[in-house]
């Protein structure tokens, strides 16, 4: 799951996203994961964009820990992501997130941000649930 997607669910500046964001937490709560990219990211929009303090952003991130798996990544993610980056004409974080989501053999990455319905590798589907 990317970064934007946990973002609808806490924003209420599009409720329409919001509810997609929720309902697919709420649908895939046990078959989630995401990169600690997603939560590196999500702390920056959360002290950047939505101004919250570092105790604020600290329980969003507890939360989070405590319903879904936040996986890590290594070099070889990051050597695998700068490939992906290359082949598929993504941005480097975009690609990080992906190279992770292979690595853990994840089928689906939901993300607004990248093409919808792409196949990466034979096996990682992008999908854009707000399409």
């Amino acid at each position: 799951m990317d970064t934007n997607i946990l973002i609808y669910a806490y924003s209420e500046d599009e409720p329409k996203k919001q509810s997609v964001a929720l309902q697919l937490l709420d649908s895939f709560e046990n078959n989630v994961i995401i990169s600690k990219q997603v939560i590196n990211e999500l702390s920056n929009i959360l002290l950047k964009k939505f101004k919250l303090d570092s105790d604020q952003v600290e329980n969003v991130l507890l939360e989070i820990d405590n319903v879904l798996p936040i996986v890590d990544f290594d070099l070889t993610t990051q050597i695998k992501a700068l490939k992906l980056k290359d082949r598929y004409q993504f941005q480097y974080y975009d690609a990080l997130i992906v190279a992770t989501a292979l690595e853990n053999n994840c089928t689906v990455v939901y993300s607004e941000d990248m093409q919808h319905e792409m196949l990466i590798d034979g096996s990682l589907n992008i999908i854009n649930p707000f399409n």
